[in-house]
């Protein structure tokens, strides 16, 4: 595996460990896609860092355990907005 990559597997396990962050969260970070922050925290840090592939691991079970909850109220958000958007244009 090249160096590039192996480093940008353990500095995306880090910063996903130290802000509880998201998939989508990380890839904005770093410019890359959903679907490379999860296979490089799920198939290539495991070869690199175990131990620091477990630990993302779980916070990224969390996030996804949670992530209906979030959805919704993501959309409870938009509509209170535009309910009150409503409100002040009439």
């Amino acid at each position: 595996m090249k160096g590039y990559i192996e480093e940008r597997a353990v500095d995306i396990a880090k910063y996903i460990i130290e802000y509880n962050a998201t998939v989508r969260q990380t890839a904005k970070q770093f410019g890359i896609s959903k679907s490379t922050v999860h296979k490089d925290v799920t198939e290539r840090l495991v070869q690199i860092n175990p131990s620091l592939a477990s630990q993302a691991r779980v916070v990224l079970d969390l996030n996804k355990s949670e992530r209906h909850i979030r959805g919704g109220l993501a959309t409870k958000e938009k509509y209170l907005q535009k309910q009150q958007h409503c409100q002040v244009k009439y």
